[in-house]
């Protein structure tokens, strides 16, 4: 009997069950790994490509809740998304093996098991990795960017191409929106480490009683929740790239415990005294003016030179007008095929609104605004009304202004037609009645 391509770890603590275990499956699959040490799983997933996790929830005496078990499952899908987990338990705790697959597992198998059931479950499981494998590379394949043709975005890129074939250290600046994460994920999938973890951090959101435990791990006892030893961020990304997202906002008390793991490349969990070795690829970003903080003493020299071997700039949307358009439609595409709404476009008078809208949460902004817009529309045109882009208080405008004169022209032109109708004239404009009067009294027309 021809073995199956299939690469499978078992993590149990009991050494007979690795065993009997291990016996089954490599008669039937090609590479079977085996540990009674959970905490092995992030080395075995980082260095080899598992496709399915026999997954035990228990492994201490006296700790039989299975809490474990739903800890590592967490870890795993983190860590490596697309591997499938199956969840072992004994026949009193299956309450917590439905908790796991509502959080992620694809099965449980009891024990003891039936040999049968159980590669009937590590079958379906293995054509699911694989499903999940050919839907990942076709989704790397067809990952598209939008480049755009203004000068600084295509700098932008040019610089993240070549500075993704080296190890060096990227700090991505720009103001919020303006697709930090896209341009760091683009270096890791431009790079030698694609195929190896992305880990992304919001510094923003972490509090600094959970800055070191979450970014560098803790021991068992470290404090009074620990009750595994567990790693941090940094361990989790090793061999890939790790995404230390709005780093301008680290406490200066806590930088330095940052700038260490940088500079020694190494980890030290809290409640352990050994350092652990670190090959990570770092990536930073902030919208701080980070080196106005470092003139005024709240962000170290040292640091800042530790995560910008290259610097990159992002520009807002205000800059790169000539891409606002584009970037509408090439976003409205990407938010119609999740939808299943391939149908669908903008009415043509959109652009000139598009392009005049300040959007100050730049590209973010525009991606809500677009996927509110299709979601709420009548039909299978997105109006300017849709999109709700029509009020510009806060621009100042003049007499000059070309999309004044087009919107004004636009208006009458749409009166003429129906004959002063302003339901009919708001409809082919786009616009609520509100809106349309508000622009009748600001132009001076007749109706």
């Amino acid at each position: 009997m021809r073995k199956k391509q299939a690469q499978i770890l078992i993590v149990d603590d009991q050494e007979e069950i690795l065993f009997s275990a291990k016996m089954i499956l490599k008669k039937h699959f090609e590479t079977i790994f085996t540990t009674h040490n959970p905490k092995k799983i992030i080395s075995l997933l980082s260095e080899n490509e598992i496709n399915v996790v026999l997954l035990d929830m228990n492994y201490r005496i006296g700790f039989e809740d299975g809490r474990e078990g739903i800890h590592w499952l967490k870890e795993i899908k983190i860590l490596s998304p697309h591997t499938i987990v199956i969840l072992m338990t004994a026949f009193g705790k299956i309450e917590t093996a439905v908790e796991g697959i509502k959080i992620g597992a694809f099965d449980y198998v009891l024990k003891p098991w039936h040999n049968e059931k159980l590669l009937e479950t590590i079958d379906k499981a293995v054509a699911e990795s694989r499903k999940n494998n050919k839907k990942t590379i076709i989704e790397k394949i067809e990952r598209r960017y939008f480049t755009g043709t203004s000068q600084k975005i295509k700098q932008a890129y040019s610089i993240a191409e070549k500075v993704a074939k080296t190890d060096a250290n990227v700090l991505i600046l720009g103001e919020n929106g303006t697709g930090k994460y896209v341009f760091a994920e683009f270096i890791h999938q431009n790079s030698e480490r694609k195929n190896l973890p992305f880990i992304h951090v919001d510094l923003g959101s972490l509090s600094e009683n959970l800055f070191e435990s979450e970014l560098f791990g803790y021991a068992k006892g470290a404090f009074t929740d620990a009750k595994t030893d567990t790693p941090g961020r940094f361990e989790m990304a090793q061999n890939g790239t790790i995404f230390l997202d709005e780093i301008g906002n680290i406490p200066l008390h806590l930088q330095s415990k940052l700038l260490h793991v940088l500079q020694t490349k190494t980890v030290t969990r809290l409640g352990e005294s050994k350092s652990r070795p670190l090959h990570v690829r770092i990536i930073s970003a902030t919208n701080n003016d980070i080196k106005a903080e470092v003139k005024n003493k709240t962000f170290r020299e040292d640091l800042l030179y530790r995560i910008n071997t290259m610097e990159i700039n992002l520009p807002p949307l205000r800059e790169r007008k000539e891409d606002i358009v584009p970037m509408a439609h090439f976003i409205l595409e990407n938010i119609a095929e999740k939808y299943n709404q391939e149908n669908i476009h903008f009415q043509e008078n959109v652009g000139p609104y598009l392009e005049r809208y300040p959007w100050k949460g730049n590209v973010r902004e525009m991606e809500n605004k677009i996927e509110r817009a299709l979601i709420l529309a009548d039909n299978d045109t997105i109006s300017v009304h849709d999109l709700d882009i029509l009020d510009f208080d806060e621009i100042q405008e003049n007499e000059e202004n070309p999309l004044s004169e087009m919107e004004k022209t636009a208006i009458e032109k749409a009166l003429f037609k129906y004959h002063g109708n302003i339901s009919k004239t708001a409809d082919e404009l786009g616009l609520s009645r509100a809106a349309l009067y508000r622009r009748i009294e600001k132009y001076d027309l007749k109706t």
